[in-house]
């Protein structure tokens, strides 16, 4: 019984990531649109890493945790520029899923 439990969370594990996924993009799309810089910061760097991790896309949470503690960003800009491109990884990610 036990087994036969396992193996169902097992089919359902991509479905809930997929979902999550789609969340996480809607929120952060929503974010860049206003240009909500505190916003950005913390979905950045706490929910696109929890994600990643829980999906192992481990190169995916290093990238989303160093876009906020690498360095101190020069511009609004610049730090949209990153972000952006943590959007466009997880993007990527989600036509690899459909």
């Amino acid at each position: 019984m036990l087994h036969c439990s396992m193996k169902m969370s097992e089919r359902q594990m991509p479905n809930r990531l997929q979902a999550e996924l789609e969340d996480l993009l809607g929120c952060l799309h929503f974010a860049r649109r206003e240009e909500d810089l505190g916003r950005l910061a913390l979905l950045t760097y706490w929910e696109v890493r929890r994600w990643a991790r829980v999906a192992r896309h481990e190169l995916l949470a290093e990238h989303s945790a160093q876009v906020i503690t690498a360095h101190p960003h020069p511009s609004r800009g610049a730090f949209l520029a990153l972000v952006d491109g943590v959007i466009a990884e997880l993007e990527d990610i989600r036509r690899a899923l459909h």
